[in-house]
């Protein structure tokens, strides 16, 4: 059973959750990072091919248009779920039981087109500390332990991101999809404790699976504290290049009422 966990520290309307502590002061001290100018792509290519949960999809048709005097244009019509390929998610994702960040119902949330709290355009653009803990190679259900981010200067508004190596299944959708390592929920409840903002991995969700109940941790993440997760990070190249603390630079299209938000992140160094 869950407590009642709110109202949010950072009151009863509230709908930043930890990235409150992601100001003009931490924006500087993430750009401070940046000695070389090196750039990691975080994103993934997103297409028809890649791997999504069950009843989500993606779909992309393309559409040419002639002009008058002879001219021609190409567009694209994308019809798919925000919550595949690399994306990030809102606090209005997830919900233990009925309720979700700051106490909302299901009923308070969700509208016909969208949610009517906690939508992507309620998130701003994020630049913030980044820190790598690289944890590879995990196997299937292996729990990330809080020891792993031991002597680590974590501070309130970073984001913290974990290379398991399980991204190196990606090109194969059945088994990247078959379970996943990740963060336990000892390693998130400290998280939480230290005011992390963001969090994410190179798997499909956020924290071991399979596990009992299911996606537990991703839930407390964002119910519980207003701790943001991002999904299906490419993280090997900054893990290979040991690259351990990083600005990073997230942006994402500000759909109105959406669940999450395709991104396509950097890490600069």
């Amino acid at each position: 059973m869950h407590q009642s966990w709110w109202p949010s520290r950072f009151g009863a309307d509230d709908q930043l959750g930890m990235l409150n502590h992601v100001d003009d002061a931490k924006r500087a001290e993430a750009l401070s990072l940046v000695r070389e100018g090196r750039l990691y792509d975080l994103g993934r290519i997103l297409d028809e091919t890649v791997p999504v949960f069950p009843g989500r999809y993606f779909r992309q048709t393309l559409v040419s248009t002639a002009h008058h005097d002879g001219g021609n244009w190409i567009t694209e019509i994308v019809t798919g779920t925000q919550q595949l390929g690399t994306h990030l998610d809102t606090l209005g994702h997830l919900q233990i039981g009925h309720r979700g960040y700051n106490g909302w119902t299901v009923e308070d949330l969700a509208g016909g087109a969208g949610l009517k709290r906690l939508g992507a355009e309620t998130v701003p653009q994020i630049v913030t500390c980044g820190h790598l803990v690289d944890v590879a190679p995990l196997g299937i259900g292996d729990a990330i332990g809080p020891e792993a981010i031991d002597g680590r200067d974590i501070r309130a508004g970073d984001a913290v991101l974990f290379h398991t190596g399980w991204g190196s299944r990606w090109d194969d959708a059945d088994a990247y999809l078959a379970g996943q390592p990740g963060p336990g929920m000892a390693l998130a409840q400290r998280l939480a404790s230290l005011g992390v903002a963001l969090t994410g991995c190179d798997t499909w969700s956020y924290g071991p699976v399979p596990s009992d109940p299911p996606f537990e941790v991703p839930q407390v993440l964002n119910a519980h504290h207003g701790v943001f997760v991002a999904e299906n990070l490419d993280l090997s190249a900054l893990a290979a290049d040991g690259v351990r603390e990083f600005a990073l630079i997230l942006t994402h299209p500000r759909l109105r009422g959406a669940t999450g938000a395709w991104t396509s992140p950097i890490a600069l160094v």
